[in-house]
């Protein structure tokens, strides 16, 4: 007697569902669903999508994340608010803001010569960059960058650091930061950069950086053996404890397209060697 087996057909469907998660890597499957609206929450999170080797971290519509206390410190450059990010991490925000709050002195973004931050509609705000004792100035009070930033649609606001860049710190062999219809406004360093410090490559695209930054040399952009591009971007309303409230340049490369230099103090780009292109004053 001959024994028939059936066995169960399956859609094309289900065929093609299963080769799809069996074909996208593990850190592209981590999940989207939005990071509760927590300091802790978003440390777990960065935390885990390093683990995971990159992705995507969507954080929730709305909320302001506040951070009360460092997650991490370093004798030379301060302490962290959030993990530092070591690998390729995107934050998808819709009007968001991570900010320090309390007395505590931190910056809140910290990105390694192997990381890669994206920040998507999200505002840094507050961060405070201090080295361990104050004994030693640190840069970077937002953001410390030595690997590769891109801010599209986002800011760094009202934060200071006790060397360069209030704002944004980039340097480091191959760093290189891009800023897209994004703002720096009423940072502040005690060193140059009051805005941003560059020492590597940064691009600005239709971006602001005004409002009151302020820094010894360049209150807005300070770029020391960089390349700066900046296109459609004003710089203005900035100052300077010494001189180049706007853009300072100390050798590299520069060029300015369609971005006006003004309304600084106590000067434009005075004092820059050599001369920032298309500043007056």
């Amino acid at each position: 007697m001959r024994c028939t087996r059936a066995f169960p057909v399956l859609s094309t469907t289900v065929l093609m569902s299963v080769g799809i998660a069996m074909a996208v890597p593990a850190a592209a499957r981590a999940d989207a669903a939005a990071v509760p609206c927590s300091a802790a929450s978003l440390v777990a999170a960065v935390t885990t999508t390093n683990d995971a080797g990159g992705g995507v971290i969507t954080l929730a519509a709305g909320c302001t994340y506040n951070l009360t206390s460092a997650y991490n410190s370093s004798l030379t450059q301060g302490p962290d608010g959030l993990p530092a990010i070591s690998t390729v991490i995107t934050f998808e925000g819709d009007n968001n803001v991570i900010t320090r709050t309390g007395s505590a002195n931190f910056r809140i973004f910290r990105v390694t010569d192997t990381g890669n931050l994206t920040l998507k509609g999200v505002t840094v705000s507050n961060g405070s960059a201090k080295a361990l004792l104050g004994l030693l100035p640190a840069n970077g009070g937002g953001i410390l960058n030595f690997g590769a930033l891109t801010l599209t649609n986002s800011a760094v606001k009202n934060s200071k650091a006790t060397g360069t860049g209030g704002g944004v710190h980039s340097g480091g062999a191959g760093a290189a930061a891009t800023f897209t219809g994004s703002t720096l406004s009423g940072n502040t360093a005690v060193g140059n950069g009051g805005g941003l410090y560059n020492a590597s490559t940064a691009t600005l695209t239709s971006s602001d950086v005004s409002g009151t930054n302020k820094g010894a040399h360049g209150g807005g952009i300070a770029s020391v053996d960089g390349i700066l591009t900046v296109t459609s971007t004003p710089v203005s309303g900035n100052a300077a404890t010494v001189a180049a409230g706007g853009i300072y340049r100390q050798s590299g490369t520069m060029t300015l397209t369609s971005s006006p230099v003004t309304a600084n103090n106590p000067n434009n780009c005075t004092g820059s060697v050599p001369a920032v292109p298309s500043c007056v004053g």
